[in-house]
């Protein structure tokens, strides 16, 4: 029987209803999510890591980081056939996607979750968790990266997002897709994760910040990060990368302190691409040495900003680190 390391780090999947705060809180231990479900006994041999056992909006970098080594440190172990991490979905793409750059291991890893608490009517958590034990135990798996197991479909890392607020069906990969499903009796993969990049630094560079863009905006917020002396910038920007003239003129203040900038879009789906020649377009700001993600999000963008960070300063490298 194959061997999978299930670490926890908490979020829903771990909380329950507590009737003196009216609401969900952190209840649930690594042990107690995966005593609910009895059928992985006749799966896998399993062994639970907690982690952590917070809210996904307690996550930050600095954790997403030591726990990617933690992956590596036991999926060295030659017994260790997959792992698989519980989390909170506010976060769950962020966490995923950074493990997805850092980790070395060509071992199937999987990261899930739930919408509804442990205590609820219909909790997902327990069908969730064996769905990915289930891909993790299944060959096919290597060498995918970070796998993203939700309501019985397989994400990659670096496309999927949360779409919904409470519904179960909430992760989607807009693009293209799911690239695999999970049904009761085997698990199918559809198609081959191109992005596989690697971003290893031996440190995680903080104080890199994200700003999303609204008609009318300004320059004050980008002047105020710059005297923050700030270690890089995201930019959410309209359309396929156009921002106001008061947002050109404060990305303009904030090269001026040789801060990194990365433009990306606010759009769901889509890159950013140098169409346009306005005020404000790619085209109006490309002599500022900005960079284009290619196709992230800004929330992804910022997690890849701060490894690039942590491998080089050069914007020319940093173009290139992008450019993937």
């Amino acid at each position: 029987m194959k061997k999978i390391i299930v670490i926890t780090t908490g979020g829903t999947i771990a909380m329950k209803y507590d009737k003196e705060v009216n609401g969900l809180i952190p209840a649930v231990n690594g042990n107690d999510l995966v005593e609910v479900v009895p059928e992985l006994k006749n799966i896998a041999e399993i062994d639970v890591i907690e982690f952590s056992n917070v809210p996904s909006g307690h996550m930050t970098p600095k954790m997403m980081f030591r726990l990617a080594h933690l992956v590596d440190e036991y999926a060295n172990n030659n017994d260790v056939f997959g792992i698989v991490i519980t989390h909170g979905t506010d976060t769950l793409e962020e966490t995923a996607y950074m493990l997805n750059l850092l980790i070395k291991t060509k071992k199937p890893v999987c990261i899930t979750g739930a919408m509804r608490g442990a205590s609820d009517v219909g909790a997902d958590g327990p069908a969730n968790i064996l769905a990915s034990v289930r891909v993790a135990c299944c060959g096919k798996a290597k060498e995918k990266g970070v796998l993203v197991v939700f309501n019985d479909e397989i994400h990659a890392a670096n496309e999927v997002v949360k779409t919904h607020t409470t519904s179960c069906a909430t992760f989607r990969s807009f693009e293209w897709g799911p690239i695999g499903h999970v049904y009761f009796d085997k698990i199918i993969f559809v198609r081959q994760p191109l992005s596989l990049e690697k971003i290893q630094p031996n440190n995680l560079i903080d104080n890199v910040y994200l700003l999303k863009i609204y008609a009318g905006m300004d320059a004050d917020l980008f002047k105020y990060l710059a005297e923050k002396n700030i270690n890089g910038l995201v930019v959410e920007a309209f359309g396929c990368g156009n921002v106001t003239p008061g947002v050109k003129e404060g990305i303009e203040y904030v090269r001026q302190k040789n801060i990194p900038v990365v433009l990306t879009t606010r759009v769901f789906s889509g890159r950013v691409a140098p169409l346009y020649s306005y005020l404000g377009s790619i085209k109006s700001m490309e002599s500022l040495g900005i960079i284009l993600s290619e196709g992230l999000s800004g929330q992804k963008s910022r997690i890849k900003l701060m490894l690039a960070l942590g491998v080089t300063k050069d914007i020319n490298k940093l173009k290139q680190i992008f450019n993937n």
